[in-house]
């Protein structure tokens, strides 16, 4: 039988074996943490190669996401469907082991991860996905919900600042199944962290309300499985364990040191470190008996078999719950969906309400809401602002873990990566609130939920100069524009309440990526439409005043924008000109319609056209051209009331007719 320290050399050994074949990578932490996840992944972490999508399995998550070949060192040694091959191919053009570990891409990655601290705050986000879960399903006698959720962090992703925002929402929730393991090596790619990072990162999360299990030697399996078992002992508490690390463990020459953090060690330490190690087999090579050793298929199976046995005994009993899991689990919508999004359009359509598209956004909660009990809802600290919260919401504490609210306090970025993480994990539709110009604190988490197709909801409100008098520093105006730009985001400005109905429908139903819902703080007026015009919002543009002949001017607009397109349009209607409107909710929607349907709308033949924005103006050249031109808005804006600010501006009937003239 071989010794954990084989096992563990078997980590080290295809770590610096594809970096140096790939000659790019970083073989320090995966050689340095390979003692650590030795113990964590053969016997005490609960998951199952043979079905890497086990509802009950525990999450792992890689923080440090640079030590990627650890990660995919231990998927293909337990048994997941990643081959030696895929090793070989690390770091290469559409392999299944990319530079950083990629949801979606590799088998039984749990999430993205790269950007420093986000996976950590992800973990915190599974860990309340499961507590949440457990609250909302478990009953007595019957635990269907009972799992953990471990990290690896690094030095790099304490220092970074999202570390603070997660780890203080971990504490006060008092989360005690989230276990973190601290990688504490003393080591970053500018050498030794004394100079920069000197905090007591103990005493930090002691400070957060955390377990903090001090001083382990990391490469001491006793040591290391007897601080997991006393982290797992703790049912209030997350838990930090403090693992004291040699970075590059087993090179000769160059552990302990900076050199070994992100390149290869070379053919030479290579070889210096095999025989260090007594790793005599050649590259990419792990004998039988190592594999036989590592192989977590038959464990795996028989745990999930022992939940399945327990899950068939919570469905002969609670079936009506038993059903509403797998649905949830498995991310499909009630069967009353449908039903209920058509009764919510329509009744937002009779009643004509002008209102704020946010106050729209909570009547469409308050619609929504109550066939969602998988809707989880949230705001950093601007709830009232927001209108994120609902009639059936149900605010989220340390000793209410049943609800479906949480108020996160001031940490954006820590709400937005919390969300991506309650998202990966299943079983809830999380959404949360803020100011569309704090969208930049964020901003990071919101490009990996695009990245990984995590369908998280971004609700952003006060989304204009509308917002008024607290002036530039929260009037957003290149926000629109940058969040557009990012692939994968589908970003929706609904003009009235009905549009916002259909936006909140098209966020709920999307499940291959994020969406960005932008409301205003101010009232809009109601637009009228018919059937028709209805059903087609949900593209994403469509013409909503039209001309009785082939218009010569194309008004568009979004937002706010819409109502002073449509006024704008009667007024020049009224000279005798040929004018069309259309409302553009979600640029990138309609990018994805068909040919036909975009030149239905758009026609080429007509190439006066005017867009309308209260924001920067690159994007919309794209649909106006040479010929047309674009009112918004390329500076930073003013503190005064709101309809002062869009006269100053040129947001007003008279200038969108001065310029329609000057175009015709």
């Amino acid at each position: 039988m071989p010794s954990r320290r084989e096992l563990a050399n078997a980590i080290r050994a295809l770590s610096m074996d594809a970096v140096q074949q790939a000659n790019s990578g970083h073989p320090g932490a995966p050689m340095g943490m390979a003692d650590i996840a030795e113990v964590l992944w053969n016997g005490v972490l609960r998951h199952n190669p043979g079905n890497p999508h086990w509802v009950d399995r525990d999450r792992f998550v890689l923080s440090n996401g640079h030590a990627s070949m650890l990660l995919y060192s231990l998927l293909h040694l337990s048994g997941y469907p990643l081959d030696i091959d895929d090793l070989r191919d690390f770091r290469q053009l559409h392999s299944k082991t990319p530079g950083h570990p990629e949801y979606g891409i590799t088998v039984g990655v749990e999430t993205t991860t790269g950007p420093l601290g986000q996976g950590f705050a992800n973990a915190v986000g599974m860990a309340l996905a499961e507590r949440t879960l457990a609250a909302q399903f478990n009953r007595a006698g019957h635990t269907i919900v009972d799992h953990h959720t471990y990290v690896f962090v690094g030095d790099g992703c304490l220092m970074e600042g999202i570390s603070h925002e997660a780890a203080s929402l971990a504490g006060t929730l008092g989360l005690g199944k989230l276990i973190a393991l601290y990688d504490d090596n003393g080591i970053s790619i500018d050498g030794d962290i004394e100079g920069w990072f000197a905090d007591d990162t103990a005493k930090r999360f002691e400070a957060y309300g955390w377990q903090v299990i001090r001083k382990v030697d990391g490469h001491d399996p006793v040591e290391v499985a007897t601080a997991l078992a006393t982290a797992r002992a703790e049912t209030t508490r997350p838990t930090l364990i403090c693992c004291r690390t040699v970075i590059g463990y087993g090179a000769p020459n160059k552990q302990g040191g900076h050199d070994v953090h992100g390149a290869p060690l070379g053919r030479d330490e290579v070889a210096a470190a095999r025989a260090q190690l007594g790793w005599s087999h050649p590259p990419f090579v792990v004998p039988p008996e190592i594999y036989a050793a590592w192989d977590a298929r038959p464990r795996g199976a028989a745990l999930e078999g022992e939940w399945q046995a327990r899950f068939d005994a919570y469905r002969a009993t609670f079936p009506e719950l038993a059903y509403e899991f797998e649905r949830r689990s498995r991310g499909a919508l009630p069967l009353a969906w449908s039903e209920t999004v058509q009764a919510a359009v329509a009744a937002a359509q009779a009643a004509g309400e002008n209102i704020a598209s946010r106050a729209a956004s909570q009547k469409a909660l308050n619609a929504y809401g109550p066939v969602l009990p998988e809707l989880f809802g949230g705001s950093a600290d601007l709830t009232p602002s927001n209108n994120t919260l609902w009639k059936g919401s149900q605010v989220v504490s340390a000793a209410a873990a049943a609800g479906n609210y949480l108020h996160y306090g001031v940490r954006e970025f820590g709400m937005c990566a919390v969300m991506n993480g309650m998202a990966l994990h299943g079983g809830f539709i999380p959404y949360g609130g803020t100011f569309l110009v704090f969208s930049d604190y964020a901003r990071n988490a919101l490009r990996v939920a695009a990245l990984a197709k995590v369908p998280s909801v971004f609700v952003f409100t006060h989304d204009s100069i509308g917002l008024g008098e607290d002036g530039p520093t929260h009037q957003p105006v290149e926000h629109l524009a940058s969040l557009r730009v990012m692939p994968g985001i589908t970003v929706w400005r609904p003009c009235d309440a009905v549009e916002s109905m259909v936006a909140w429908q098209a966020a709920i139903e999307r499940r291959d990526g994020p969406s960005a819902l932008v409301f205003s703080r101010q009232n809009l007026p109601h637009q009228a439409r018919d059937a028709a015009r209805v059903a087609a919002i949900g593209r994403g543009g469509y013409v909503l005043v039209d001309s009785h002949e082939a218009p010569e001017l194309i008004l568009i607009a979004t937002g706010s924008e819409v109502g002073l397109a449509v006024a704008a349009a009667t007024e020049l209607a009224a000279q005798g000109r040929r004018v069309r409107v259309v409302s553009m909710p979600c640029t990138e929607v309609f990018e994805a319609q068909d040919a036909a349907y975009r030149e239905a709308v758009l026609p080429p033949a007509c190439r006066v056209r005017i867009a309308i924005e209260a924001g920067a103006t690159l994007p919309w050249y794209k649909y106006v051209g040479f010929d047309g031109r674009v009112i918004g808005l390329d500076r930073f804006g003013e503190s005064a009331p709101a309809g002062k600010l869009f006269e100053h501006f040129g947001f007003t009937v008279a200038h969108v007719v001065q310029v329609a003239r000057e175009l015709l």
